[in-house]
């Protein structure tokens, strides 16, 4: 009942249904935005739009687990997710090549995708990623011990997942309103479980491997954190850079989600770097 009400497509995957939305000229560059942890993929409305207008083929979509996609009751890993970006491609036939656009932990899938098939991407953008070791919170290690995490994300998932989206906006005013549009998926069944499988199986601080072998890659990348960051510090930024040389660094005054924050300064940086001839 709610994807008949939902704006986009859907397209059956190998792991389920995945939700999405296409926009921009048909012969424009495809390129793919993808999205964090939980917040589906709402949180790039001033990227989708923006990019689209700037004459990009632009598809952004729900992770598996989130927003209106499936929950399938699987392991949430870098495999699911990759396979997932990998069959997305192929359905829409979006051509031999993609640019991808990450944040956060949607960086480090990028990133993944990006050393395991680099024939399948044209350029790479990543915003606030995740994915190099950084230190784990309590609540962090009390979700990976068996019967104590279900329990705590079953109570207070939505108390934890809202203060979270507070923190990460140093504009404080867009809490609010990411805050109840973000509700409505944790009405739909799974969302809790996919959440808790990911923060136990997604890989988010264990990446450097991919990171560097991106590194070694003849490939375009750029860089973007939002000087304020508190969810994924910008001292790790260092580390992508030791990974990712060749990467073109670009430092926002916001928090963990510039491009929504600072739409008229990220999207430029965006626009700019993908239209630049490789």
């Amino acid at each position: 009942a709610a994807r008949a009400n939902a704006p986009g497509q859907f397209v059956t995957l190998t792991d389920g249904v995945t939700h999405y939305e296409l926009a921009g000229p048909k012969d424009g560059l495809p390129l793919i935005l993808i999205h964090g942890f939980s917040v589906p993929s709402f949180i790039w409305d001033p990227t989708f739009a923006g990019l689209a207008d700037a004459g990009f083929r632009v598809l952004r979509y729900d992770l598996f687990g989130r927003g209106y996609s499936d929950r399938p009751d699987i392991v949430y890993d870098p495999t699911l997710f990759n396979r997932q970006l990998g069959d997305l491609i192929t359905a829409l036939d979006l051509g031999p090549a993609v640019g991808l656009i990450g944040l956060s932990m949607g960086g480090g899938i990028a990133v993944n995708f990006t050393a395991q098939h680099p024939e399948r991407v044209r350029k790479l953008a990543l915003i606030d990623p995740s994915g190099m070791p950084m230190p784990l919170p309590i609540l962090g290690r009390l979700l990976h011990i068996q019967g104590i995490g279900e329990w705590l994300i079953d109570r207070f998932s939505e108390k934890l997942i809202i203060m979270g989206m507070a923190r990460d906006t140093y504009a404080r005013n867009k809490a609010p309103e990411l805050g109840d549009r973000y509700r409505e998926q944790m009405c739909y069944h799974g969302f809790k479980r996919a959440i808790l499988s990911t923060w136990r199986h997604g890989e988010l601080f264990n990446m450097t491997a991919e990171y560097e072998a991106v590194g070694r890659q003849d490939r375009p990348v750029l860089l973007i954190w939002g000087l304020r960051d508190k969810t994924v510090p910008l001292s790790v930024s260092e580390k992508v850079r030791q990974a990712i040389p060749q990467a073109e660094f670009h430092l926002i005054d916001a928090g963990h989600i510039p491009h929504h924050e600072r739409p008229d300064i990220v999207n430029p940086l965006l626009a700019g770097f993908f239209a630049q001839r490789i």
